[in-house]
């Protein structure tokens, strides 16, 4: 199997692109019944997409996502994900991800792929969000991590939100488990900090992250939201506390209140 660095920006593979759109159109958009609304305010030029994380390891809506900015932008505005090294390293996973445009998450990464005009795609909440028990689906877990708002202030880049309500539901995650990871030394060997318990099909009650599991056929519904500028850039801001902060607090809660607004639709 192909291995690659997945700290270098030229992994990215157009016909790998092209040969995934025909199975996440035809295959993962119908069978969730998938919406993907606002790419038109998708600005040009470099800029941080910010999601909210969900389903485990599969999360289909970022495959979604993906072909919808493909679809109306072209390579130009598809961002590159960062992503946890253990997660896009897993053989198989590596493969796929690796060449649609996955690399180690790091601010460094990103300042690289911020130089070339591109745009990156991180999820703050990471395995605390992704993994939030079935009664916190509606509810976006970033954990007061504010290393992402850092980062945009720092290099002067829009946050871009892109908020997806209905992909929590594709398992049912019964708790996070964060004692377990403490309890299992996980979160200092390799920086996970829950440790699952998942009722999923096949494998019934799972404990621990990483089994893949064949997604129940929620209804998935995504909206980009308008660019987000900050009045303060650089690295002064950048290490202003109470500034980085209040633009965390700003950017969380326009992704919640749009995250209510999808839930509420859904009726």
């Amino acid at each position: 199997l192909m291995r690659y660095d997945i700290d270098s920006l030229d992994n990215r593979n157009p016909a790998a692109l092209e040969r995934a759109l025909p199975f996440v159109e035809q295959v993962l958009a119908p069978y969730f019944r998938s919406t993907v609304r606002g790419t038109e305010r998708i600005p040009k030029g470099a800029g941080l997409y910010v999601g909210n994380h969900s389903s485990g390891p599969i999360t289909p809506d970022t495959f979604l996502v993906g072909a919808a900015i493909y679809r109306a932008h072209g390579l130009a505005e598809m961002p590159y994900g960062l992503g946890h090294e253990l997660a896009i390293s897993l053989p198989g996973l590596h493969e796929i991800v690796v060449p649609l445009g996955a690399v180690r998450a790091s601010h460094k990464n990103a300042h690289r792929l911020f130089e070339r005009g591109s745009k990156v795609l991180v999820y703050p909440g990471g395995d605390r969000d992704s993994m939030r028990p079935f009664r916190d689906r509606n509810h976006i877990v970033f954990d007061g991590r504010a290393g992402y708002i850092r980062l945009a202030v720092r290099e002067g880049v829009p946050i871009i939100p892109v908020v997806t309500e209905g992909s929590h539901a594709t398992c049912y995650i019964i708790d996070d488990g964060r004692w377990l990871a403490k309890l299992l030394g996980v979160d200092r060997l390799f920086r996970i900090k829950v440790w699952p318990i998942t009722l999923c099909v096949p494998w019934g009650v799972v404990v621990g992250p990483g089994l893949f599991y064949f997604p129940w056929r929620a209804r998935i519904t995504s909206e980009i939201l308008e660019p987000i500028f900050f009045a303060r850039t650089g690295e002064d801001a950048a290490e202003d506390e109470a500034y980085v902060r209040a633009c965390a607090d700003h950017v969380e809660g326009t992704m919640q209140a749009a995250l209510d607004r999808l839930v509420r639709a859904r009726g």
